[in-house]
């Protein structure tokens, strides 16, 4: 990304619920991070996006807010000097390559704290990891739409797949999914910039999604393609509120639905064919 090409929005908003729903919606209008605050989001977005939709889903939640063009470096320095590593459970542990090891866990995964969605703060990706954790992944082929920082695809090489295609249609985060890769030594990983499923055939045993509602939505026919006959589906970047949305397009597209998790007012579903 060039320098001065990243606007900052910072919302004033108090209650966890509002922010939940803003946080989703802000992805889906193309967000490449979000940080919470106790008061206030601040959300990055390219300059390519619709400035003008933004500001519209923002006051149409009735929030105020305040918006600037930053350079890379000042605002990648402002993500770093926050970030933090974070802890799920005594399974999994993230990290940045400046923090101490963390101790007492299973699995532990460096991730460079760059704006890609995906460093295990938010509470999809606790849920994903959580729900993974409890898969055999063992010998199997996994597919991870939309990888972000590439922390799904990491943990299911670590789980014992025996190869792991990762997609994303963000330059920024393939970059930083290499980055992260890399740092965690991974060779069955293979990283790739897609825009759409359909030129993928091969069936997988496990798809990882964890994006948000519209592009589940969007492509869950192509993922029912590309699932072998009892193989597993696991979805998130979803609200509560998101949840019947799924299960009736799981129904028309002749998907099982077997179980979900709740984390605050996100969810993740487990499926199956």
């Amino acid at each position: 990304m060039n320098t001065a090409q990243t606007i900052e929005f910072i919302i004033t908003c108090t209650q966890q619920d509002k922010k939940d729903i803003l946080v989703a919606r802000l992805f889906e209008a193309g967000a490449e991070g979000v940080e919470e605050k106790e008061n206030e989001i601040k959300a990055y977005f390219s300059n390519t996006v619709e400035i003008e939709e933004l500001r519209q889903i923002i006051t149409g939640h009735g929030l105020n807010f305040k918006e600037a063009k930053l350079e890379e470096q000042n605002w990648n320095h402002s993500w770093e000097s926050n970030f933090q590593p974070v802890l799920v459970e005594n399974l999994v542990g993230i990290r940045a390559d400046f923090h101490e090891p963390v101790q007492g866990v299973q699995y532990e995964l460096l991730i460079t704290p760059k704006m890609s969605f995906g460093t295990g703060h938010h509470a999809t990706t606790h849920l994903m990891i959580k729900a993974m954790m409890d898969l055999d992944l063992k010998d199997k082929t996994v597919l991870d739409f939309g990888t972000g920082t590439g922390v799904l695809a990491i943990l299911a090489e670590k789980l014992g797949a025996a190869t792991v295609i990762a997609i994303d249609n963000d330059e920024w985060s393939i970059s930083n999914a290499a980055e992260n890769l890399e740092k965690n030594q991974c060779r069955k990983v293979r990283l790739e910039k897609a825009d759409e499923l359909l030129s993928y055939q091969q069936p997988f045993d496990i798809i990882l999604a964890n994006i948000n509602r519209h592009v589940i939505l969007d492509n869950l026919a192509s993922l029912k393609r590309l699932l072998k006959k009892e193989a597993t589906l696991l979805v998130s970047g979803l609200l509560k509120e998101d949840r019947e949305d799924i299960r009736e397009a799981f129904i028309l597209h002749r998907i099982e639905f077997a179980d979900d998790w709740e984390r605050g007012d996100w969810i993740c579903i487990k499926a199956s064919c």
